[in-house]
């Protein structure tokens, strides 16, 4: 026997022991309650923490609030390569217990689902990354780049502890050439997998306030300037504005692959978008029946709240209007604001831009790099007969915030079932699952993207 094959044989997990182990580890996490807010992710770091030093990984906690502390861990390479990241969230959004079916952080198997709160974002991501850092070092894998385990928190809504304290204050200790993130996922029709998505860029969540101003008055005696029938004029000119449509490298290539896996009458669709003469019609039909794909081709704009008026009979002078606002990467925001007012064509309504985040998107991440060519090569044998496309999301991941530090990042995930959403067992749900067996198929396209990656040859 060669030493090469000794070292592949002495490098192939146990799998049936792994899995038993990673459902042990996710059903831990997924039973701490870190609903965010208020995020209380102290215990979840805490197991972590505990997990990678009695495997013996250099491990550190990182916090500027001790209940929402950050895990860092690093396994060394050689050096010749620059590092890999693996980073997923700890906190998850909140919970109504009382329609959920089963207790939301229970992590109940049930007929071949795993049930809770962060099943599906972001404690898969979590675990099958802290498995892949213990499997590396249990088999002693020799690595030709640091391989770095980031568990953070405050993703749903609260940064601050987050990744931006991590980016903005303690950088060197998570800076690497790649990460692999939440953000995309196995995609299954009928039971097949038929694609695998990777995030490899995403819209930049902001907000805009309209704020329309009239004469006060008796609800007896109607004003021609009333604040709220302005501003009620004013968001319908907004909601049948067609921004203007944008490609990027992600979603053309997205529309392309998507083309090859549909029905025919779809695929003229996807590769009409491409033709000038039957392009607006069909950003029309997307609108109306797939209004995903529309917003992927534009920066959006949805009325979100409204607010105005306080007694019946009383005509109010001011009127209030939020527009979630989700810009395309490299959309000139100043530009399209001033575009947005000449929509509104009202100068008595203010139009009042209020940042949700201060960082700037980068440039999407490339589909030319060795990672994204071993996450494909990877797919073609974990998910066989699917194809691996690149995608942009339409919400936001904290992905954001390295990419505008240049770091190459792509979304993965596990495979889910396409109806699964429509039924109300997806992330954010009232029954969010996971597949217990897609969990475990995960953790295999985990492990063989990054020895594939970062073991030294």
């Amino acid at each position: 026997m060669t030493l090469l094959l000794a070292l592949l044989l002495a490098s192939v997990p146990d799998w049936n022991a792994v899995n038993a182990e990673l459902l042990r580890h996710f059903q831990a996490l997924v039973r701490f309650d870190t609903s965010d807010p208020p995020g209380h992710e102290a215990e979840a770091a805490e197991y972590l923490r505990k997990v990678l030093a009695d495997a013996g990984i250099p491990v550190e906690v990182i916090a500027i609030d001790p209940k929402r502390p950050n895990v860092v861990a690093r396994l060394k390479g050689n050096g010749q390569k620059r590092p890999l990241l693996l980073m997923g969230h700890t906190d998850v959004v909140g919970v109504q217990p009382e329609k959920w079916k089963v207790p939301p952080f229970s992590a109940t198997v049930q007929d071949g689902y795993i049930y809770g709160r962060g099943t599906l974002d972001d404690k898969d991501n979590v675990a099958t990354a802290l498995m892949t850092m213990l499997l590396l070092k249990r088999l002693n894998v020799p690595l030709a780049r640091d391989v770095i385990f980031l568990a953070e928190a405050g993703e749903e809504g609260s940064m601050q502890y987050g990744i931006a304290h991590m980016v903005e204050k303690h950088w060197p200790l998570i800076e690497a050439e790649y990460c692999l993130a939440e953000g995309g996922g196995i995609r299954r029709h009928n039971g097949r997998a038929d694609r695998m998505l990777v995030g490899t860029t995403e819209k930049n969540p902001t907000a805009v306030k309209l704020v329309a101003k009239g004469t006060a008055g008796h609800g007896s005696a109607p004003l021609p300037d009333n604040a709220l029938n302005k501003l009620a004029a004013a968001i319908t000119r907004l909601a049948a504005w067609r921004t203007p449509l944008k490609w990027n490298d992600t979603t053309r290539t997205y529309f392309e692959k998507l083309a090859m896996i549909s029905p025919p009458e779809q695929a003229a669709r996807y590769h009409g978008l491409l033709d000038p003469a039957k392009s607006a019609e069909i950003q029309d039909y997307l609108r109306q029946h797939e209004p995903m794909h529309y917003s992927m081709l534009r920066t959006s704009v949805a009325a979100t709240m409204i607010q105005g008026g306080y007694r019946v009979n009383i005509i109010p002078s001011e009127a209030e209007a939020v527009f979630d606002v989700r810009t395309m990467p490299g959309e000139n925001v100043d530009a399209f604001f001033e575009s947005m007012r000449k929509v509104v064509n009202d100068p008595s309504i203010e139009v009042i831009h209020t940042p949700r985040r201060n960082v700037p998107i980068g440039a999407p991440s490339r589909l030319d790099t060795p990672l994204y060519r071993i996450l494909e090569e990877t797919q073609k044998r974990i998910y066989p007969g699917a194809v691996t496309m690149p995608v942009m999301s339409t919400g936001g991941t904290d992905k954001a915030y390295l990419q505008a530090r240049g770091v190459q990042c792509y979304g993965i995930g596990p495979a889910t079932d396409d109806e699964d959403g429509a039924k109300g067992f997806g992330a954010h749900s009232d029954q969010e699952r996971i597949l217990e067996h897609e969990l475990y198929r995960f953790l295999k396209f985990n492990w063989e993207v990054a020895t594939a990656f970062a073991a030294a040859r």
